[in-house]
């Protein structure tokens, strides 16, 4: 809306024009992000239901009674902000509604006496995913770029289309399945996506650095950079509230609408490797989970039999690490990862 009004009254007063630059849109996005979330989620919170704990998971009384569900609040506050400052796109504005679908079924979910079966919640990210991996193809032939050469390849809609969702599936649960610890979710998906952000901003985006790097340049990379940094944004709001010791939690209707969009902001990059780096602690941290339950529940083998998961039970319980521990340490191991890797991605060709 705003980059309408820009083009509109510029012609009239010269400054309008800043709401037509997509650096402009892109810090108002972040700071309203961040500032709507600090300052509503204290006051909203009293709305949210209580967390019931988890029976398995290490120290999961700890979480029982505290408000859940907190992503309710700050992915309606991102919808609504990426709808005032987005210049026109009709493929964020899908992707946006599936978001709020995404954060919808884990609400519901968080605010249920009986939580939701497990085959339900799959069922339904899978439909999801399926739906936003469609509508980023656009049922056309997809360019995509791959590690360490500077040939692009162009894949048609009947393997983007089930790549794209089981990519986007994972993401959703493996993010669901990190959020364990205070903290923890958030900060993993702030280092993806600030990371993703620059990448589709500053390098996708820009077609003088993209060209310079061999890379495909994407003309509306801008627009899923500003989204990219604003869900970061939001997030910080909501980890004044969730650093240890929390006093909510984002349940659901956060965890599964952040996994949601990592998986997008991947399918957007044009190369599906990059979440590899930009969340590879948080996808061995939850995703070999969910490897490890689909083996034995559906074939009967047993693996990482001496290993709990998620990873963060397993090192709170066998090494004794503290909450605080598990959170700075799992960071740190992922700033290390995304710094080193993204470069030999973007420059090794």
């Amino acid at each position: 809306m705003l980059y309408w009004i820009g083009e509109i009254l510029e012609k009239y007063f010269g400054p309008f024009r800043l709401l037509t630059s997509h650096l402009f849109l892109g810090g108002l996005s972040v700071v309203m992000c961040w500032a709507l979330t600090f300052r509503l989620l204290p006051r909203l919170a009293a709305k949210l239901p209580r967390d019931r704990g988890r029976a398995h998971a290490v120290q999961g009384a700890v979480a029982q009674g505290k408000p859940t569900g907190a992503g309710v609040i700050f992915i309606t506050i991102f919808i609504l902000v990426e709808l005032l400052v987005l210049p026109p796109s009709f493929q964020a504005l899908t992707i946006l509604a599936l978001t709020f679908l995404a954060m919808l079924s884990g609400w519901l979910d968080d605010k249920a006496v009986d939580s939701w079966g497990e085959y339900k919640k799959g069922l339904i990210d899978l439909l999801l995913a399926a739906a936003a991996a469609s509508i980023l193809c656009e049922m056309q032939d997809t360019e995509m770029w791959l590690p360490f050469t500077k040939q692009t390849m162009s894949l048609p809609p009947y393997l983007f289309i089930p790549g794209g969702t089981v990519l986007i599936w994972t993401a959703i649960n493996s993010t669901n399945c990190t959020d364990g610890v205070d903290g923890l979710s958030g900060t993993l998906t702030s280092i993806a996506f600030t990371s993703l952000g620059c990448l589709l901003y500053f390098v996708l985006g820009h077609k003088e650095i993209s060209s310079y790097l061999l890379l495909p340049h994407y003309q509306d990379g801008a627009i899923w950079g500003i989204m990219a940094f604003s869900i970061v944004g939001t997030i910080m709001g909501y980890l004044w509230y969730n650093a240890n010791p929390s006093v909510l939690l984002m349940g659901d209707a956060g965890s599964r609408a952040l996994g949601f969009l990592l998986g997008v902001f991947v399918l957007k990059s044009g190369n599906p490797f990059t979440i590899f780096i930009v969340s590879a602690v948080l996808l061995v941290n939850g995703g070999t989970g969910l490897v490890k339950v689909a083996l034995l529940r559906f074939f009967k083998i047993a693996i990482f039999r001496t290993i709990r998961f998620p990873l963060h039970d397993h090192v709170r319980h066998n090494k004794g690490w503290s909450n605080p521990q598990v959170l700075v340490r799992f960071a740190l191991v992922q700033v290390m990862m995304t710094m080193v890797m993204m470069v030999l991605l973007i420059k090794i060709r």
